[in-house]
């Protein structure tokens, strides 16, 4: 693997289920997009929170992926907290962005915010803690290219 996409495009079964869309601007820099559809509804019209909590946890992760792998490791989740602010919608589509807050030799902390594309309102913000161990222990090379 010579890219955090081409890893996310290999492996990432759960988010592609889900219709998320990833964007790698450059290490700790990530956008990821969805658009609420009809499968991603808990009542009439509204997107269900699990769907936001999802976005949420994949934003703060490759965050604090993409800020690893240049290095040859990867992350795994501690933690994460979010706060839900405003409802999705069906048919919104939800922009999530993260930022670093603090990197360690094992430990790598993100903060993300998610907003409706449309308005820039704020739908929920998060912060997350990961381990960061070597892609030896799955198995990957650590050859690794760093992004673009």
């Amino acid at each position: 693997m010579n890219s955090v996409k081409e890893l996310y495009d290999t492996f990432n079964n759960v988010d592609k289920g889900l219709d998320f869309e990833l964007t790698v601007h450059s290490p700790g820099v990530i956008e990821y997009k969805v658009k609420i559809a009809d499968k991603h509804l808990s009542s009439p019209g509204v997107g269900h929170g699990a769907i936001t909590a999802a976005l949420m946890d994949a934003v703060l992760g490759t965050t604090a992926l993409t800020a690893v792998y240049p290095e040859g490791n990867l992350v795994s989740t501690v933690e994460f907290k979010l706060n839900y602010f405003k409802p999705a919608l069906l048919g919104e589509v939800l922009v999530g962005t993260g930022e670093i807050e603090f990197k360690g030799k094992s430990l790598i902390a993100t903060t993300a915010r998610i907003v409706k594309q449309d308005t820039g309102e704020l739908v929920s913000k998060g912060m997350g803690t990961f381990n960061i161990y070597p892609m030896s222990k799955r198995g990957l090379s650590k050859t690794v290219k760093p992004e673009k």
